[in-house]
């Protein structure tokens, strides 16, 4: 009997394909991931959007909406006049579309407008660096969504019966520091500690404020409460400059990660983050909201262990990862301190 002679596999066949290559079931799953990441502004996401409203909806970056919205809700508590009636409810919905999709929405089509040569490099599936959007309709749009917040916070103010417009000085402050933001020639982006600052003070401050005036009185007290904690929203703004120091670097960009390293910029980040929260969780005992303090404190002990677990060992792979697993820690924590407040009659 002769010996049988060996065969080798065709990498044609069917089965060698169905070997190396993924199931329509996986392609299927990351495109649909793929197209999702793009329609909120996520990193990660791929071109080749045609439709012109969702390529409109990808220059406001939906997820960026969150924590504003998440904010409005923070000064709501801090007030103590929240109540839950059917007015109260529309106007919270209607602070949460101005701080939202309106002035978040005008704000990051306008650094998206500024940021786009630098966009090319970073994130060049972005809608201007690909092409997808002219720049005269991101002008336009920039303009609509900015003269709708303004008159939409007047409504507002009218609405609580204001004497004093404060939701529109508000919203006109914050259009202006999202402006000189982005905006040559001040462009506060440039500096490391200006820029992030004054992201987290939009991020934090301004809707915290905006929430408590509609419900309550905003006093100073409230201000600078927000201000300081706006200070734990530094470091997650600086969380968001490790996917971009290429393209900072390039263009003398000076984001704490291209000013200090990525690892000193890593610990600036998470020294920020938890000394701030810890501050507030300290004024609640100072005011005797021992229990809030203590749920405060508890809500920055995994926020600690995710920075150590993720962040801290590679802030450039894990940057995403650390956010999603620690964000809602903290955001938690703004609401419980917003509920102390409010239950203290600051």
């Amino acid at each position: 009997m002769s010996e049988s002679t060996p065969t080798t596999p065709d990498p044609d066949s069917p089965e060698a394909l169905n070997s190396v290559t993924p199931t329509q079931e996986v392609k299927a799953a990351v495109d649909r991931s793929a197209k999702t990441r793009q329609l909120l502004g996520m990193k990660g996401a791929a071109s080749g959007e045609t439709s012109i409203w969702k390529i409109r909806l990808q220059l406001m970056k939906p997820i960026t909406w969150i924590p504003l919205i998440w904010g409005v809700v923070c000064g709501a508590a801090s007030s103590g006049e929240y109540t839950w009636t059917l007015e109260n409810v529309l106007k919270s919905a209607t602070c949460m579309l101005l701080a939202g999709p309106l002035l978040t929405g005008y704000t990051q089509t306008l650094n998206e407008y500024y940021d786009r040569e630098i966009d090319a490099i970073n994130e060049p599936y972005r809608p201007i660096p690909s092409g997808a959007i002219p720049l005269p309709q991101v002008i336009t749009q920039i303009l609509v969504l900015l003269f709708a917040g303004i008159g939409l916070a007047f409504v507002l103010d009218v609405w609580a019966g204001h004497e004093f417009p404060t939701i529109t000085v508000a919203a006109i402050l914050g259009s202006f520091i999202a402006y000189i933001y982005s905006a040559p020639p001040l462009k506060l982006k440039q500096n490391g500690w200006l820029g992030t600052y004054a992201l987290g003070a939009s991020y934090i401050a301004l809707p915290w404020c905006t929430g408590h005036a509609l419900f309550g009185e905003l006093n100073w007290k409230i201000v600078v409460l927000t201000v300081v904690y706006s200070l734990a929203g530094l470091g997650i703004a600086i969380v968001n400059d490790f996917k971009s120091i290429e393209g900072d670097r390039k263009f003398g960009l000076k984001s704490l990660p291209v000013m200090f390293g990525v690892t000193t910029a890593a610990w600036i980040c998470v020294f920020m983050i938890d000394v701030f929260q810890v501050a507030i969780a300290a004024y609640l005992v100072y005011i005797h909201e021992n229990l809030y303090a203590a749920i405060l404190v508890l809500l920055v002990i995994p926020q600690i262990t995710f920075q150590d677990m993720y962040f801290l060992r590679d802030p450039l792979a894990n940057d995403v990862k650390y956010q999603a697993s620690a964000q809602p820690f903290l955001v938690f924590g703004m609401l419980v301190a917003g509920l102390a407040i409010g239950h203290a009659g600051v």
